[in-house]
């Protein structure tokens, strides 16, 4: 009951922002001296702190209550087909250390990628080590479909990996006690954009583009991940019976259409700079942009024809599942400005309910670290979910254990 308590405290000062101990109490339906009891212990794990003063409310002002970020970090990282790449965020959602290098995944053996991956994670703990944080966990995003209870890649069809045992391999690397969880990178995207405390951001479904596409789906503010574990494959449904032979081996998945080597095809010659594979993904993006900007017709109406197709896919999505809110990451919300008016059009043109059903469409603001932050996010619900996972700060001081 003690654990459930400091749980409700804490999630209540994450979700709806720094408050009184009164005013908690009256949410909570708690009497004061238990929330004084539970805000203490808190403390004393370096879980909260004292804020500014609440005003606004009848009688005096109280002292306001509000998340610290000293004590605990998570650790969000990621596998993809150009990087791997690392985030650490503390309790208050600020980051603590990023790390990206950029590689490609294709032409290196897949030990040499998961080096390279816990060499970063290694990195990235010692940083958060250096400020006197601990790290809770650490999950990793992979890109493919993921066997999460045996922590097996099954298939990564961008990557070209097949039954890769990620979890196990990163494990040996890291250290068997390390504590590592593997989950789908998508996943982790739609996480990161699932804002705690906003109402409009708890039921959507995120579509994250990169080399492939993927997607993830969020209710209630937590990723649904079906049966086991392979919802939000958005890229390979198929929108073009026919069309062009996807990674994955079959024909006319969505990802044929809507992905990165759909939008260079449409756009560019073979021979022209910005499809060369030596380019980072943010330069070629940067010059697609700049060519759009300057009216360059055949990259107008290469991203008018992705725009298009982005439509239609998310329109069968919303008309399957009526999300509040469709969000674009990735390489899409880059190109967001040029992408919106087709798949505006598409979405209206293609759902049965009037107005789209309600359905937004949004671009995310994270750009290409939407994975990493989701990792770090559902890392540190380990803290949310039991805080008392934290060591008390006085156990240190009078040399009691937990």
């Amino acid at each position: 009951m003690r654990s459930a308590n400091l749980s409700l405290v804490l999630r209540r000062l994450r979700d709806e922002g720094p408050r009184s101990r009164a005013r908690l109490a009256t949410e909570l339906g708690l009497t004061r001296s238990a929330v004084s009891a539970l805000v203490g212990e808190l403390e004393d794990r370096g879980l909260v702190r004292r804020g500014g003063v609440e005003r606004g409310g009848l009688g005096r002002p109280g002292t306001a209550v509000e998340l610290d970020g000293g004590a605990v970090c998570g650790i969000g990282a990621e596998v993809n087909v150009n990087h791997v790449a690392t985030m650490a965020l503390d309790l208050a959602g600020d980051v603590v250390a990023e790390h990206r290098l950029d590689l490609d995944a294709n032409r290196l053996a897949v030990d040499e990628v998961l080096d390279r991956l816990a060499e970063l994670v290694l990195t990235t703990d010692a940083e958060v080590r250096a400020t006197g944080r601990t790290t809770v966990g650490c999950v990793v995003g992979v890109a493919g479909l993921l066997d999460r209870t045996h922590e097996v890649l099954t298939v990564g069809p961008n990557l070209h990996w097949k039954n890769v045992p990620v979890g196990a391999g990163l494990r040996a690397r890291l250290g068997g006690e390390y504590p590592v969880t593997i989950d789908n990178e998508s996943n982790l995207a739609a996480v990161a954009e699932a804002t705690p405390g906003d109402a409009a951001r708890q039921d959507i479904l995120v579509i994250f583009g990169e080399v492939g596409m993927g997607g993830g789906i969020v209710v209630d503010g937590r990723p649904l991940r079906g049966h086991q574990g392979y919802a939000g494959e958005f890229g390979h449904m198929i929108v073009e019976p026919g069309g062009r032979r996807c990674g994955c081996g079959r024909v006319g998945c969505w990802e044929t259409v809507a992905g990165m080597r759909a939008l260079l095809d449409a756009a560019a010659d073979p021979d022209d700079p910005v499809r060369d594979p030596d380019l980072s993904l943010a330069d070629r993006l940067a010059e697609i942009n700049r060519r759009a900007e300057l009216g360059d017709a055949r990259t107008l109406a290469a991203l008018d024809q992705l725009g298009s197709w982005i439509g239609v896919g998310a329109a069968m999505l919303a008309n399957a599942l009526n999300p509040a809110a469709i969000v674009l990451s990735g390489y899409y919300a880059e190109l967001g400005d040029h992408l919106r008016p087709a798949i505006a059009e598409q979405l209206l043109a293609g759902v049965l309910a009037p107005q789209a059903g309600g359905t937004r469409v949004e671009f995310s603001t994270l750009g290409f670290t939407a994975a990493v932050r989701g990792g770090a996010t559902v890392a540190l619900e380990a803290v949310f979910d039991d805080p008392t996972v934290v060591a008390p700060r006085s156990d240190a001081l009078t040399g009691g254990t937990r």
